[in-house]
């Protein structure tokens, strides 16, 4: 057998595992690969961590991921009671970690003029920050063109350029100390098309957009860059949602019999894949994965396949037993 034909069919073999997986994982084949061989979360011990959006969902159970290992936290949000109390479970948890290494910062992300002091009182603490995981943020349900054009400035100022803003800080300092790791938290709606969450998806395309360029731009150096990409799971995010109103949350919650990622999944996935710096980190229940692909490399199919099945098919994996009014569609 030639050497070209014994190329073929490893590539074979990898697309078909590549595209397969998708059916039996809840994760990407690489984070998949990086859980069961790459480097523990433990390798992050000592490390100084702050995460936005630390009092509820991802960042909370992130936060909790990453305290048995020994990292130093710093907790940011807005709801300063439920950052202590995730700053307690960290304590409990946590590897030799004492009241000093865990940091609770309470901050509203979108007050972009408050970031550079928010980031002095992180340095006067720690006197450096080794990793920015910007994970604060939104999602929206809405009829596409019933959305007031208000909320999709609200959803970019907080999805958008809030992360833009504290992340381009962070980079001064990392690019100052030759060293540093910003991860954010996007979302499957960043890699294909969410119905009814039309200012939602935008923002996390946006995101998707910015941060492949950052990492573009330092991957000769010892700056990393990770994207985190979750599906559905199971928080507070679907009713503290936008609507298409101003100043409106859809309010509809999620159950617990709801087939959504369980948050301590997500968050031990994330730490997975910061501890391994992954580029990108897709995490999600089957099939969304695998539909997420279909859309990015072969979208003619994935169209056809809506078209047949209805966007309101992809709304209930989304959201399990959550019905709107999606009027003609």
């Amino acid at each position: 057998m030639c050497l070209l034909t014994c190329v073929a069919l490893i590539v074979l073999v990898y697309l078909l595992i590549d595209f397969i997986a998708p059916l039996f994982f809840d994760c990407d084949l690489k984070l998949a690969w990086a859980e069961k061989f790459g480097k523990p979360i433990d390798s992050l011990a000592g490390k100084v961590v702050w995460i936005t959006g630390a009092s509820s969902g991802i960042g909370k159970h992130l936060a909790l991921a990453l305290a048995p290992a020994g990292v130093k936290l710093v907790l940011s949000a807005r709801r300063e009671n439920e950052l202590e109390r995730v700053k307690e479970d960290c304590l409990k948890l946590g590897k030799n970690l004492t009241e000093s290494d865990v940091l609770v910062l309470p901050m509203d992300v979108t007050a972009i003029d408050k970031h550079r002091a928010h980031f002095q009182r992180v340095l006067d603490c720690f006197g450096r920050l080794d990793i920015l995981v910007n994970n604060a943020g939104r999602s929206q349900r809405a009829n596409w063109e019933d959305i007031d054009i208000a909320v999709d400035r609200e959803m970019f100022e907080l999805n958008v350029f809030s992360v833009v803003s504290l992340s381009r800080i962070a980079m001064q300092h990392f690019r100052d100390r030759k060293e540093g790791h910003v991860v954010v938290t996007s979302s499957l709606a960043g890699v294909m098309p969410a119905p009814y969450s039309a200012s939602y998806t935008g923002s996390k395309h946006a995101i998707q957009g910015y941060f492949n360029c950052l990492r573009l731009e330092k991957i000769q150096s010892n700056i990393s860059v990770t994207l985190l990409v979750p599906g559905p799971v199971h928080s507070e995010f679907l009713a503290k949602s936008f609507t298409g109103k101003p100043g409106e949350e859809f309010g509809k919650p999620v159950e617990s019999t709801d087939r959504r990622m369980a948050g301590e999944r997500c968050g031990f996935l994330c730490a997975v894949a910061i501890a391994n710096k992954l580029e990108e980190a897709w995490m999600a229940l089957p099939p969304l994965i695998l539909l997420a692909r279909a859309f990015v490399f072969y979208p003619n199919v994935a169209y056809k396949f809506i078209r047949l099945m209805g966007p309101k098919m992809l709304l209930k994996l989304r959201d399990t037993k959550i019905k709107m009014d999606t009027k003609s569609s």
